[in-house]
């Protein structure tokens, strides 16, 4: 396809800008000259007005002065003009001196009627105040200065609007392909302009198709990975079932049970994910309690938290039993189970982990406090990466997946999740969710 011509941003500014004053001042002498024209031409279709000057200049040397400026004053009466006879040197002294302005003035070229009479004598004429046809040199400065701020605006309203417009519109698509809709794209007619912008939106687009194709592979990937472990370990699990009813070592058979089942585990925690992420806020949805999720997860943690010598404390405010929130169970369950777990792992022996729930206006919030170590500071901002371990601090034994599927599946519910350091030194997560029904 062959590659259009590129008209660059600068180019584009600067030409507006140019053509933006270049028209002002064109139209501001275009303007002026025919309104000045148009003055001059109705003082000079006076019928009559060289005649008058000669009958002034007999009445002058015939009567004297006086006589020929009453008579000029009585003839621009009936005329709605006003006359003098001038003589050449002295018509800067007896003229008005807003007359004497347009008459020397360079931006005024049309002047007020200056008709020669006889050697050495002309006729001024220029209207009454009240006159039709007088135009005050003031009132075109002020059309001009109009004119030109009306058309600098259009253009640098043109300009402004030229950058700003595709630019907000790319923020806003990469604000939605941050939040999940990575189908988004900026516009074909963004991204086909010939400027740096159209070039930018092009580059734009590319990248966002390259980091989601490259996300969509790892997507695969995961599961792919995830569905091809399930079989080998499924079979392997039977087959160590069924060599340990045999006389085979009890002891080497329940070491190889004890990795089939973490590695079987990995392989569950990574299809949640996978799951979660490919869903998103799409997943089937009906009323769920809470109070009854979190209390089903402590009881199955029962054992393996006797099992560490850890206390496990429940909290519920009075307000609590009877609110559902509206989602998916199993995946609920699933997000708590690995808050829990994840606690409980990072717990010391004879220590506590404190579940609370509580109602706050229009959300239910669970708090899950652990004893352990905590984290450093730095470090809360990744708990909830996947693959993410914060082992130097917390010697966890999994494989970074658990807070991860627990963050997304809060955001599939419209939630939020944290992690804050407690007033103990443990690890505090808080989990807040939308209230869907409250019947207490």
């Amino acid at each position: 396809m062959k590659q259009r011509m590129m008209f660059p941003l600068f180019w584009r500014i600067f030409l507006s800008i140019w053509l933006a004053m270049a028209i002002t001042m064109l139209i501001s002498n275009v303007a002026t000259r025919a309104l000045m024209d148009r003055e001059r031409a109705s003082i000079e279709r006076q019928v009559g007005l060289r005649e008058l000057g000669l009958e002034a200049l007999t009445v002058r040397e015939s009567e004297g002065r006086g006589d020929a400026w009453r008579f000029l004053r009585a003839q621009g009466e009936r005329l709605e003009l006003h006359l003098i006879l001038v003589e050449n040197d002295e018509q800067d002294g007896r003229l008005p001196s807003a007359i004497r302005e347009r008459l020397e003035s360079g931006w005024y070229r049309q002047r007020p009627a200056v008709i020669e009479v006889a050697e050495g004598y002309r006729l001024v004429a220029w209207p009454r105040m009240d006159g039709e046809g007088w135009l005050d040199p003031r009132f075109f400065r002020v059309l001009e200065m109009a004119l030109a701020f009306v058309l600098i605006t259009l253009a640098c309203w043109w300009i402004a609007r030229l950058v700003s417009r595709p630019l907000r519109h790319m923020e806003t698509t990469a604000r939605d392909i941050a939040g999940g809709n990575t189908q988004l794209r900026v516009s074909d007619q963004i991204a086909g302009r010939r400027d740096e912008v159209g070039r930018l939106a092009a580059a734009f687009n590319a990248m966002t198709e390259q980091l989601c194709s490259l996300l969509d592979r790892q997507k695969h990937l995961l599961r792919d990975i995830s569905h091809d472990l399930r079989t080998p370990l499924t079979r392997q699990r039977i087959a160590i079932e069924l060599a340990s009813e045999s006389s085979t070592d009890e002891d080497l058979l329940a070491s190889i049970l004890r990795q089939n089942e973490r590695l079987e585990a990995m392989t569950s925690q990574i299809l949640t994910l996978y799951r979660v992420s490919e869903e998103g806020r799409d997943i089937p949805r009906e009323a769920v309690q809470p109070v009854i999720v979190i209390n089903d997860v402590l009881q199955d943690a029962a054992d393996y938290a006797e099992h560490r010598g850890v206390d496990c404390q429940l909290t519920i405010s009075p307000d609590c039993p009877g609110v559902s929130v509206l989602g998916d169970r199993g995946l609920l369950q699933r997000a708590f189970d690995n808050i829990v777990q994840n606690a409980l792992d990072h717990t010391s022996p004879r220590h506590a982990v404190y579940v609370g729930m509580n109602k706050v206006g229009g959300a239910l919030v669970t708090v899950i406090k652990d004893e352990g170590p905590g984290v450093p500071p730095e470090m809360l901002p990744h708990l909830f990466e996947p693959f993410y371990r914060a082992d130097k601090s917390r010697g966890g034994k999994g494989w970074g997946l658990g807070l991860a599927i627990a963050r997304d599946i809060v955001a599939a519910h419209d939630g939020d999740i944290r992690a804050d350091l407690a007033a103990s030194g443990g690890l505090r997560v808080t989990v807040t969710l939308p209230v869907f029904t409250d019947v207490t």
